[in-house]
């Protein structure tokens, strides 16, 4: 029997939000996706520094660092292998787009049991396809994890086949950006690229975990745009998600055409030291 989702509002158990909130009305708010594993939350250092950092660009009341860090500790052992997500809007407001300034932040956390598709994902590679669906241009919240994810809703409904775990999204340039849940990381060599994220898409966790790691396998970090070519010409080919970690890419799929990925060991030697964190 599946354990029904917790979740609390403003540290009290509750679902019930109020219309007026900003986040509800107009997508103004932020949110972290974590992975709890031994009732722990993974990298979450990295979460409440991306959250603060969001914070600060959308000039949003972040909420008291050591109060929101001990209610996540919390709520992440009441279950030993679970999704934890937090939402942090601007707070309720009155009718119109212009802040009054007076708002008082709202936050939002819920806990729920790993999904199925998950689990699979963090078993072995799988397959991806390119998304027809674009992302627009916002250097002002490129990075940013913000409420306004439509983009990613309408690419992940281009497809219902369950085969497939994910879609590649690229930007109005033709420059791939990332997945519609993911980064995305190809190796040639021992040279490791990711896209740029200076005008569209989301600064992972687990993309700086990796980043971070690159050094420690003998790997050359390029930053920059990247085509589908690129992705053609790569030896692997693997996502990266804060809940299911690093996910080795099989085959990509772009109308006719499929491209496949027979190496894996840069993902999989990723996955053997995200194992210890």
């Amino acid at each position: 029997m599946k354990t029904p989702a917790e979740s609390w509002i403003n540290g009290r158990t509750g679902h019930m939000l109020d219309y007026r909130d900003r986040g509800l009305q107009y997508g103004d708010g932020l949110f972290e996706t974590m992975r709890v594993r031994q009732r722990a939350i993974r990298l979450l250092d990295f979460h409440l520094d991306r959250l603060a950092d969001g914070c600060r660009r959308l000039a949003i009341e972040a909420p008291d660092a050591a109060r929101l860090r001990s209610e996540l500790i919390r709520a992440a052992a009441r279950r030993p292998d679970a999704v934890l997500k937090l939402i942090v809007t601007r707070g309720i407001g009155t009718r119109g787009y212009r802040p009054s300034g007076a708002e008082r932040g709202t936050r939002v956390m819920s806990l729920q049991t790993l999904s199925a598709a998950a689990i699979r994902a963090a078993e072995a590679a799988v397959q991806v396809r390119v998304c027809a669906t674009r992302l627009g241009a916002n250097p002002a919240l490129a990075g940013l994890k913000t409420l306004n994810r439509l983009e990613s809703v309408l690419a992940r409904a281009e497809w219902t086949d369950e085969r497939v775990w994910e879609g590649l999204m690229r930007d109005t340039e033709e420059n791939v950006v990332c997945g519609t849940m993911s980064n995305v990381f190809l190796r040639q060599g021992s040279v490791l690229a990711t896209p740029m994220l200076d005008r569209c898409g989301i600064a992972g966790v687990m993309r700086r975990w990796v980043l971070e790691q690159a050094r420690a396998l003998e790997l050359r970090v390029t930053v920059g745009r990247v085509r589908l070519e690129d992705v053609a010409r790569a030896s692997e080919v693997f996502l990266t998600n804060a809940v299911v970690g690093i996910v080795p890419v099989a085959a990509i799929r772009h109308g006719r055409t499929r491209l496949r990925f027979a190496e894996q060991h840069t993902a999989q030697a990723l996955r053997a030291r995200l194992e210890r964190v």
